[in-house]
C-alpha cells in the first residue's frame, strides 16, 4: 500500500485538468449558497430601512424593531457558542487552515456562519458579506474534498477554489476572486491553483449573474477619466489613505484588546447591538454595510461636514462591530469608509487643486481602492475588485496609482496587513483549533517559486535548512522537471514542490518566503 506522501505526489502530478473540473463543480453550489446569503441581506437592508423610517412615529413598529434586534442578538450569540470559528470575518480562519494551523468542521461552520452573519448584519451591525462569503465558499470546497476522499494537499487547493467562488459571487467580481486567492491566501502563483480558482470563480459568477443580473454592484457613474494634469492629487490621496488605513488596523487591534478584557462574551457582543439601537433612532445611515452611502457620496449628496461625520461614525461603529467578534466581514465597511474618505478629500481640496466637481465620483472610487490596499495590503486585488464592482475600466491607471501609493505609505509605517494581524491573534490563544496529532502529521505539498536574486538562486538544496521531515520532491525549470538531490543547484525561475507535515506548513512556508521569495 502506498504511503500518504507517495499518494500526494502522484495525485498532484496529474491534477491540472482535474482542478478545472472540480473547480466548476465547487463553484456552482458555493455560488448558490453565497447568492442566497447575499439576497437575504439585500432584502433585509431594504426592510430595515423602510421599517426605521416609520418607527419614530409608530410605537408598535418601534417595539417590533427592538424585538427583532433582540432575536438577532440571541441567534448570533448561539451561533458563536456552537462554533467559535464562525466569529469575525472568516478569512483569517481560512488562511489558518491553509497554513495547517486550524481545522474547521465544514458543515458546522457553513450553518453557523450563514445564520450568525445573517443575524448580525440584518440587525444593522457595520459588517460586510465578503468575509463570510469567502469562508462559506472555502467550506463548500472542503466539504466536497472530504465527501470525495481527497488527500490533504488537494483539499486545501479545493478550499482555495471555494474561497475564490465565494468572493466572486459576493461582489460579482470573478477576476478579483482569483487574484485574492493567489495574492492574499497563498502569496504565491500556481498554475494548478489558478486554473481551479478561475473555473470555480466563473462557475459561481454565472450563478450570481443568473440571480442578480449583469449590473455592477455599485451604481456609480463615472463620466470621464481624471485629466493627467491632476494626477499629482492622486499621490496625495494615496498617502492620506495609507496613513488612515494604518490607523484603522491599529484601532481594530486596540478594540480587540479592550474587548478581550471582558470575559463575558455575551456582554461583549451586546455592545455593538446596543449601539445599533442608538443609531437606529438617531442616525440610521450608519447601520449595515453602507452600499447606498457610496452612491450618494459619488453623486454629491453630502456636504463636507456631513461626510466628515459619516466617516467618523462609520469608522467607529465598524470597529465596535468587528472587535466584538460578531460574524461578519470588514471588506464592505472599509470600502465604504474609503469611499467616503475619498469624497471627503475631494470636497476639502478640489477647489484648491482646481479639479472640477464632476470628478467627485472618481475620488470616491479612488478612496475605496486606496483604503483597501492600505488595510488588506493586496493592491492588485483591490484594483481588480473595484474595477469589476463599478464596471468601468477607464480609470485603471489612476486607480493603480492611488492603490500602490497607499500600499507603500502603509507598508513604510510598519503595520501588519489586517488579516495577518487577525490570524496572529487567533493563533496566539494557544488553542489547537481541532488540529490533533493525526492531522498534524498528514503529508501535504507546498509550491514555491525561486525568485531571481533570492538567497536560493545559485544555492544547493541542502542549504535550505528545512524542518525535519520536509523534503523538496520536485524542481521544475521551464518545461523540464529535475529530480532533486542535496547537491542540486537551484536557479531563479525554478518552481519547487516541497513535501512536509501539515503541522509544519506555516514554518516551511515562512522559510521558503525568506530564502526563495524575497
Amino acid at each position: 500500500m502506498k504511503s500518504k506522501a507517495e499518494q500526494s505526489i502522484r495525485t498532484i502530478s496529474k491534477i491540472k485538468y482535474r482542478m478545472i473540473l472540480h473547480g466548476m463543480i465547487i463553484g456552482a453550489p458555493a455560488g448558490l449558497l453565497v447568492s442566497m446569503f447575499r439576497a437575504i441581506l439585500s432584502k433585509a437592508e431594504g426592510f430595515r430601512g423602510a421599517t426605521l423610517r416609520g418607527a419614530p412615529a409608530d410605537n408598535e413598529t418601534l417595539i417590533l424593531v427592538l424585538l427583532g434586534l433582540l432575536v438577532c442578538f440571541f441567534v448570533t450569540r448561539i451561533c458563536l457558542k456552537i462554533e467559535p470559528l464562525c466569529a469575525g470575518s472568516g478569512i483569517p480562519q481560512v488562511m489558518g487552515e491553509l497554513k495547517g494551523k486550524i481545522f474547521q468542521n465544514w458543515w458546522k461552520v457553513i450553518v453557523t456562519k450563514f445564520v450568525g452573519a445573517t443575524s448580525a448584519i440584518c440587525a444593522g451591525l457595520s459588517l460586510g458579506r465578503e468575509g463570510p462569503s469567502i469562508q462559506l465558499g472555502a467550506m463548500v470546497g472542503k466539504g466536497f474534498a472530504q465527501m470525495t476522499g481527497k488527500l490533504a494537499t488537494e483539499e486545501k487547493l479545493l478550499m482555495s477554489c471555494g474561497a475564490a467562488a465565494g468572493l466572486s459571487s459576493a461582489f460579482g467580481a470573478p477576476l478579483a476572486g482569483v487574484i485574492f486567492t493567489l495574492e492574499e491566501l497563498h502569496n504565491n502563483f500556481s498554475t494548478d491553483l489558478l486554473l481551479g480558482a478561475m473555473a470555480a470563480s466563473m462557475s459561481a459568477n454565472f450563478v450570481a449573474y443568473y440571480i442578480f443580473g449583469l449590473d455592477p454592484v455599485f451604481a456609480v457613474s463615472l463620466h470621464e477619466s481624471l485629466p493627467l494634469q491632476h494626477y499629482g492629487s492622486l499621490f496625495l490621496l494615496g498617502i492620506f489613505l495609507g496613513i488612515f488605513g494604518v490607523i484603522y488596523v491599529k484601532t481594530v487591534d486596540f478594540s480587540q484588546n479592550i474587548y478581550g478584557k471582558l470575559s463575558n462574551k455575551t456582554v461583549r457582543l451586546a455592545i455593538p447591538f446596543f449601539l445599533a439601537v442608538v443609531f437606529a433612532v438617531y442616525y440610521p445611515s450608519v447601520l449595515g454595510g453602507g452600499y447606498e452611502l457610496v452612491s450618494q457620496a459619488a453623486n454629491g449628496k453630502f456636504a463636507l461636514g456631513a461626510l466628515g461625520v459619516l466617516v467618523i461614525l462609520k469608522f467607529g461603529f465598524s470597529i465596535f462591530s468587528f472587535g466584538a467578534g460578531a460574524p461578519g466581514g470588514i471588506f464592505m465597511p472599509l470600502l465604504v469608509i474609503g469611499g467616503l474618505s475619498g469624497g471627503l478629500f475631494f470636497s476639502a481640496f478640489h477647489n484648491i487643486m482646481g479639479i472640477e466637481e464632476t470628478f467627485a465620483a472618481n475620488f470616491v472610487i479612488y478612496g475605496m481602492v486606496g483604503y483597501f490596499a492600505a488595510i488588506v495590503r493586496s493592491p492588485v486585488t483591490g484594483i481588480i475588485l473595484i474595477t469589476e464592482m463599478v464596471g468601468d475600466f477607464r480609470n485603471f491607471l489612476s486607480l493603480s496609482i492611488v492603490a500602490f501609493t497607499a500600499y507603500v505609505a502603509a507598508d513604510l509605517m510598519g503595520s501588519l496587513p489586517i488579516y495577518e494581524q487577525l490570524l496572529k491573534r487567533i493563533l496566539s490563544t494557544g488553542q489547537d483549533y481541532g488540529m490533533d496529532e493525526n492531522l498534524c502529521t498528514n503529508k501535504v505539498l507546498i509550491y514555491s517559486d525561486v525568485y531571481i536574486s533570492s538567497f536560493m538562486d545559485g544555492e544547493k538544496i541542502e542549504s535550505m535548512n528545512l524542518p525535519a521531515g520536509a523534503l523538496v520532491v520536485a524542481v521544475n525549470r521551464g518545461k523540464k522537471e529535475i529530480v532533486p538531490r542535496g547537491k542540486t543547484v537551484l536557479k531563479g525561475g525554478d518552481k519547487l514542490t516541497v513535501l512536509c507535515n501539515q503541522g509544519d506548513m506555516a514554518e516551511v512556508d515562512d522559510i521558503l518566503k525568506a530564502i526563495c521569495r524575497s
